[in-house]
C-alpha cells in the first residue's frame, strides 16, 4: 500500500509548495510472496535422481553344457580400446581365433557403428519395446506396466535366443566416457542382457595381434612376446 504524506513548510505564502512524502508498504508483497512459493513446492515435482541399471556378472556357475552354447549363440563381447577405438567379436573366443585377424572386428561408437551390429543382432526386442514406449508415451499405459512388459519380452526372447548378451570390457586405455558411450548404447537398442567384465589375457592378445600395439599386453605376455 502506498501512502503519500503531505508537509506543510510553514509560512502564509501563497506560492509555497508543500512537500510530498511517499512511502510504500511491502507487507502485502512479502504474504504474497509466501504464498507463491508455497504453491509452486507443492504443484512442482521434484527433479527424480535418474540412474542406469547395470547387469554385473553372476556367481553362479552355469550349469554343464550350457556356458559355451549361450557364449556361441548369443555373445557379444565389446573391447573399449585406446583413442576412442571400439572392437568387437561374437561368440566364444576359442584358441584358433588368436591368428585369425578377422575375428576381432573394428567399429566405432554412434548410429553409424556399433549400433547398427546391436539393432541386428535385438531387432525383434527393439521393435516390441519401442511399441511399449509409444502407448507409454500416449498415456495408453503405465510407468508400472512398461517396465514390467519390457522385462516379460527380455526374458521370453532370451529364452529362445533371440537376443544378444553384451559383455563390456575396457581396457587402461580406455577413457570413462568409452564406457559411458558404450552404455548409451545399450539403452538406445534396447539391449536387456549386458554387463561391465574384466578384460581377460585373452582378449589383450587378441587386441596386441589386431593394433600391434603392445600396451595392451601385460607385463608377463610383454616378457612373452619379446621373447625373454
Amino acid at each position: 500500500m502506498a501512502e503519500v504524506q503531505a508537509k506543510d513548510s510553514g509560512g502564509g505564502g501563497k506560492n509555497k509548495q508543500k512537500k510530498q512524502t511517499l512511502r510504500v508498504d511491502f507487507t502485502p508483497m512479502v504474504d504474497m510472496n509466501m504464498l507463491l512459493i508455497t504453491f509452486f513446492m507443492m504443484a512442482t515435482t521434484l527433479l527424480k535422481p535418474q540412474t542406469m541399471d547395470l547387469n554385473m556378472p553372476s556367481k553362479d556357475k552355469p550349469q554343464d553344457g550350457q556356458e559355451n552354447k549361450v557364449q556361441d549363440t548369443d555373445a557379444v563381447t565389446l573391447l573399449l580400446g585406446a583413442d576412442n577405438q571400439l572392437f568387437f567379436y561374437e561368440g566364444m573366443l576359442k584358441t584358433e581365433n588368436y591368428e585369425d585377424l578377422e575375428f576381432l572386428k573394428s567399429s566405432e561408437y554412434g548410429a553409424d557403428g556399433i549400433r547398427q551390429l546391436l539393432l541386428n543382432r535385438n531387432r525383434e526386442a527393439y521393435s516390441q519395446i519401442q511399441d511399449l514406449k509409444e502407448q507409454l508415451k500416449n498415456l495408453d499405459i503405465t510407468q508400472e506396466e512398461f517396465n514390467e512388459k519390457s522385462v516379460s519380452i527380455q526374458k521370453e526372447l532370451m529364452k529362445a535366443h533371440k537376443v544378444p548378451t553384451i559383455m563390456i570390457k575396457a581396457t587402461e586405455q580406455s577413457t570413462y566416457k568409452n564406457l559411458v558411450d558404450a552404455l548409451d548404447e545399450m539403452l538406445i537398442t534396447n539391449i536387456g542382457a549386458y554387463a561391465i567384465v574384466d578384460i581377460t589375457d585373452g582378449d589383450r592378445y587378441l587386441l596386441f595381434k589386431k593394433t600391434d600395439n603392445a600396451e595392451y599386453l601385460t607385463e608377463a605376455q610383454r616378457a612373452e612376446a619379446a621373447g625373454v
